[in-house]
């Protein structure tokens, strides 16, 4: 049986974010209200032999390890239970973490999208910078629906799902989006035949992601703004969510509307923004979500596929 874990449930920055005294991430480090704090987005896949692979490297991901006892069994003087790294996009919440691996005792097997490893390889030359420590085995995902598997998780089947989004402000591609840029995964345990989709970024509901997500056991999926207009009217940003990539929960045609629609047995919603209102356990936005059966991820949520 495959286990899903939640390494990091926040988007970049993390929450409390170091330098923002919005309500939330002042209240968070005040506690004069009920949240908890959270590490940037990632979760691991893993079996009951200890091998796990990560979703992302977050550059939390060194505390990640250190709450996650399950990734280092120990088998060794040097050891880990990653096998290997799948990244969903090049964004620096998500990749950054890989130099923090660096001591890897041989060349880390990360899986991307020929996108992400361009991006990776020029505007932010990650695999040259560790070609002078462990160095990457880079692997391009299929983004044709062709399902795979990484050694030794034989019974976990990957898929990457091409989205829509965006590339990340440092990539030269910004602005021109290429298929890959952004993916979601669908993962399937083999023996169990439960199925998961993971889309910690969505930018908006094309007809093949309702399919994924209508097909889920298990979604967890973008949870960064509750409004389109939320980091703006907080004076934080001049974006949008859309903006940057994100579908808000709220409105017309939101998250909350498309979770409605699914027979998931669980929905549950991940990278929150630390301005998201939902981080804030007594909020009404919410008591909204549980009125709606929808879930927050917290770090160290595991889920059992």
């Amino acid at each position: 049986m495959t286990t899903l874990r939640v390494l990091g449930s926040a988007a970049g920055g993390g929450f409390p974010q170091w330098n923002c005294n919005c309500r939330n991430c002042d209240g968070v480090r005040r506690g004069t209200i009920r949240a908890t704090a959270r590490t940037q987005s990632s979760i691991a896949l893993g079996d009951d032999a200890h091998h796990w692979i990560v979703v992302n490297a977050s550059p939390d991901i060194l505390a990640q390890l250190r709450n996650s006892p399950a990734l280092q069994p120990a088998r060794a003087p040097r050891d880990t239970g990653i096998v290997s790294v799948v990244l969903m996009d090049a964004q620096i919440d998500h990749v950054t973490g890989l130099l923090m691996l660096r001591e890897h005792q041989q060349a880390l097997p990360v899986y991307a999208s020929a996108a992400v490893l361009s991006d990776l390889s020029t505007a932010f030359p990650l695999t040259r910078m560790l070609s002078h420590y462990c160095g990457l085995d880079t692997r391009v995902l299929p983004l044709d629906g062709t399902a795979f598997s990484i050694p030794p998780l034989e019974d976990v089947a990957l898929t990457a799902v091409p989205l829509q989004s965006k590339a990340p402000p440092y990539s030269p591609s910004r602005n021109a989006r290429r298929t890959g840029d952004n993916i979601g995964l669908r993962i399937v345990d083999r023996k169990s035949r439960k199925r998961a989709f993971y889309a910690p970024g969505l930018a908006c509901i094309e007809p093949h992601v309702l399919d994924e997500l209508g097909a889920a056991d298990v979604v967890l999926v973008d949870g960064t703004c509750w409004t389109d207009d939320e980091m703006r009217m907080l004076g934080f940003s001049t974006k949008t969510a859309a903006d940057m990539g994100h579908l808000a929960q709220s409105g017309p045609g939101g998250m909350i509307e498309t979770l409605d629609r699914l027979p998931a047995t669980r929905k549950i919603l991940i990278h929150i923004n630390n301005t998201n209102p939902i981080l804030d356990e007594d909020s009404p936005q919410r008591r909204e979500l549980e009125a709606h059966g929808i879930e927050v991820a917290y770090d160290g949520m595991e889920i059992r596929l």
